[in-house]
């Protein structure tokens, strides 16, 4: 671990410094580890990173992965589709097609000169050779072909290889950039876990129906195919529409991913049947996939509320079994009512307060407990260094009502310090209970207690 020193030490080194060996020495919570859904301090501050280098966590270079991502959905779509449905590229379609090619080219050349974070020891890496060695050994060859223009292809290749289509299939590639928006998103405390986790699955079922669609469509249209095809189930099969076609290719691919078909539409020819084939075991691995994970978020979200009632239900057992009073009963589900209820709105957070280092939890307790404690009667006139040291060991805790906090006659272990609510001072005199006062305000109740 290393410490920096005092500004008047001129010794210590900036963040950002770039040693010998091309690594940026910056802080764990700056640039390198960036707490969830935090920005780096340090981001907008290029000449921390040398010229040309790019910060991974830059917001300039995170706004235009965004961007990027748009067009992954619109290539996720587009790429089945005119893979199915079309002979070749043409008008409109074929000029978005090209633009999108223009900006997915761009990242690769801005990828040479982003930096990237040596998995060994979480150090920034800004030297240039490193990162284009890095990149040229990873995606480069694969995210190259995926940009490169149909006419090149059309152009270069011979003429049995020219299917519109087949080199359409390779822009899939860029599909990995929704896989880690999704993991970055997850893992990001500003959106719900839930709700992220569900729509990744909702959009890897569209997708996967919508791929076996075209494909399905295409091996009953495709050129120079002399076979009957499934084409020959529907009325008008020859003279379907675009659109007719897509909604009769979903819909065959939806009856076959749920298992309910089939009962209309169905392969016919070997060709058919061997991709009917392949898409049925895709099927048990994705039904697989799906059911875990809804499973697996469902147990979670009522992990709580189940592990509550189990409390309850253990605690009722007990309290039965040794024919405790009704009062006593009462206060032990109150309690374990308000424990639930607490966790549950994030007031007692207690054990992850104790998974923090010493100063931060020190810190927390001065920000939280210092003004409170500065108002109690007995503190007057104490030393701050007393109350720093005081703050430290202080700890929230709820009391439902007509909970006993302290009995009388019990050698005391705790101190309390009343901040919100009321309590009741019972005296038990001559077999008799007889309530001395009620106290609301912290500083009252510590003058009666004490003085």
């Amino acid at each position: 671990m290393k410490i920096f020193q005092s500004e008047s030490d001129h010794n210590y080194e900036q963040p950002g410094h770039i040693n010998e060996h091309g690594y940026s020495q910056c802080s764990l919570t700056g640039i390198i580890l960036p707490s969830l859904g935090a920005t780096s301090v340090y981001d907008s501050n290029a000449n921390d990173l040398g010229y040309f280098i790019i910060s991974p966590y830059n917001k300039r270079y995170e706004n235009w992965n965004k961007f990027l991502t748009i067009w992954v959905f619109y290539t996720a779509i587009m790429c089945p589709f005119e893979f199915g449905f079309l002979l070749t590229s043409k008008g409109p379609l074929a000029i978005v097609d090209n633009v999108v090619n223009v900006f997915f080219l761009i990242d690769i050349v801005l990828t040479f000169f982003v930096a990237y974070v040596e998995k060994m020891t979480y150090l920034l890496v800004v030297d240039k050779r490193k990162i284009a060695h890095r990149y040229l050994r990873s995606w480069f060859f694969l995210d190259v072909l995926s940009t490169i223009p149909y006419e090149v292809f059309h152009f270069l290749l011979p003429p049995f290889l020219r299917t519109y289509g087949y080199f359409n299939i390779l822009r899939l590639w860029r599909l990995r950039r929704a896989s880690a928006m999704f993991q970055r998103l997850e893992k990001n405390k500003r959106y719900n876990y839930f709700f992220v986790r569900c729509t990744k699955l909702i959009c890897v079922t569209l997708f996967a129906t919508h791929v076996a669609a075209c494909v399905f469509y295409f091996l009953a249209t495709r050129p120079n195919h002399k076979k009957v095809t499934w084409l020959s189930l529907v009325s008008n099969g020859s003279s379907l529409t675009m659109f007719d076609g897509y909604v009769i290719s979903v819909y065959w691919s939806l009856v076959t991913l749920s298992s309910v078909g089939y009962g209309d539409f169905h392969p016919i020819n070997s060709d058919e049947m061997s991709f009917c084939i392949l898409f049925v075991i895709f099927n048990f691995g994705l039904t697989a996939y799906l059911i875990g994970n809804m499973t697996n978020l469902v147990v979670h979200w009522t992990d709580r509320t189940k592990t509550y009632r189990d409390t309850v239900q253990a605690a009722s057992y007990f309290a039965r079994r040794n024919r405790l009073p009704e009062r006593l009963q009462e206060q032990i589900y109150a309690h374990f009512h308000m424990k639930y209820k607490t966790n549950i709105e994030g007031l007692e957070q207690q054990e992850i307060i104790d998974s923090l280092p010493k100063a931060i939890q020190s810190s927390i307790a001065h920000y939280r407990f210092f003004e409170l404690i500065k108002q109690v009667y007995l503190f007057n006139g104490v030393s701050r260094d007393l109350l720093y040291q005081l703050v430290t060991e202080l700890k929230a805790e709820f009391f439902p009502p007509k909970e006993d906090v302290i009995l009388q006659n019990e050698t005391p272990t705790d101190f309390y310090i009343v901040v919100f609510g009321a309590v009741d001072l019972i005296v038990h005199e001559k077999s008799m209970d007889r309530a001395s006062f009620i106290c609301i305000p912290l500083i009252d109740i510590m003058k009666k207690l004490f003085s």
